[in-house]
C-alpha cells in the first residue's frame, strides 16, 4: 500500500535548521506533484510549499519565502523541506502530501513529524 514517512523533525533554536525528508513507496512517485504542509496545535493544516512531479517550479507560502526550499529526488522517492532561519512560528508538525489528478483525484498523506522552535 502506498506509505508516506517524514522524519527530520525535532526542537531547534530559533535562527536554526533542519532539513525534513518524506519517503515514499507504494506509489510511481515520480508522477504525483508532492507538498509540505504544517499545522500548529489547535489551528489549522496549512500549506507551506509544493513541488510538481518533475521538480521545476516550486510555490511556498509567504512566511516561508526565503527561507525554505522543497526539492525532490525521484530515483530515490524522497521529497527534502530545507528549513532555515526558523522561527517560533514555524512550530508545528509537518505533514507530506502526495497528489495526483487520473479520473480523480489521488492524495497520500504521512503521519507527520514534529517540528519545535524554542529557546
Amino acid at each position: 500500500q502506498v506509505q508516506l514517512v517524514e522524519s527530520g523533525g525535532g526542537l531547534v533554536q530559533p535562527g536554526g535548521s533542519l532539513n525534513l525528508s518524506c519517503a515514499a513507496s507504494g506509489l510511481t512517485f515520480s508522477r504525483y506533484a508532492v507538498s509540505w504542509y504544517r499545522q500548529p496545535t489547535g489551528e489549522e493544516r496549512d500549506l507551506v510549499a509544493v513541488i510538481p512531479s518533475g521538480g521545476g517550479s516550486t510555490n511556498y507560502a509567504d512566511s516561508v519565502k526565503g527561507r525554505f526550499t522543497i526539492s525532490r529526488d525521484n530515483a530515490k522517492n524522497l521529497v527534502y523541506l530545507q528549513m532555515n532561519s526558523l522561527k517560533h512560528e514555524d512550530t508545528a508538525v509537518y505533514y507530506c502530501n502526495a497528489r495526483i489528478q487520473l479520473l480523480r483525484v489521488l492524495s497520500y498523506w504521512g503521519q507527520g513529524t514534529q517540528v519545535t522552535v524554542s529557546s
